[in-house]
């Protein structure tokens, strides 16, 4: 995110040990003051914060593009790629929580709440080990968590079971 001041010593100093216990609340709540300063919410619309994120997301995306499949730890990688690399995950967070923060939602409640949804699309007893889409394991009970018993995954059953590869996005 052009703009955002970075305070602190560097990698493993104070900050890094406070940035590794920040929440949610907290980068919301800077990220609001970040914005108010600057007089930047004029700008701040849903559509103009999501259309920043999809750009911060395709900056994130051009990190990895040619290195074909990475593996965990990024083996092989030298500071300056890591430091560029948390630079854009940064962005892609801060510009997130700007967004659910205009819609006014609450990020961290929608995170847990996704998280059992996932839990119920993805028992592990059923699908441990496996990367096939929730539909396989089953797709006519509820596991959307509403309460009017209602599949919001059945309107997607005709396309999960029409596409090519099922194996993708797992939880999310």
């Amino acid at each position: 995110m052009n703009g955002v001041e970075v305070v602190g010593e560097g990698r493993g100093g104070r900050d890094a040990e406070a940035a590794a216990t920040v929440g949610l609340e907290e980068l919301r709540r800077r990220m609001a003051d970040f914005a108010r300063e600057r007089d930047w919410e004029q700008f701040h619309s849903p559509r103009n914060l999501l259309l920043a994120l999809v750009g911060e997301v395709g900056e994130l995306s051009e990190i990895f593009q040619w290195k074909g499949e990475v593996p965990k730890g990024l083996p092989g990688w030298d500071e300056a790629e890591k430091v560029h690399l948390g630079e854009e995950l940064a962005d892609v967070l801060l510009y997130l929580v700007r967004l659910s923060d205009m819609c006014g939602v609450d990020l961290g409640s929608a995170a847990l709440r996704k998280l059992e949804i996932n839990a119920r699309k993805y028992p592990a007893s059923q699908c441990k080990g496996s990367s096939k889409k929730h539909t396989y394991y089953s797709s006519r009970c509820d596991v959307s968590g509403n309460s009017n018993g209602t599949n919001h995954l059945t309107s997607n059953e005709e396309h999960d079971n029409n596409t090519s590869s099922n194996n993708d996005n797992n939880g999310v």
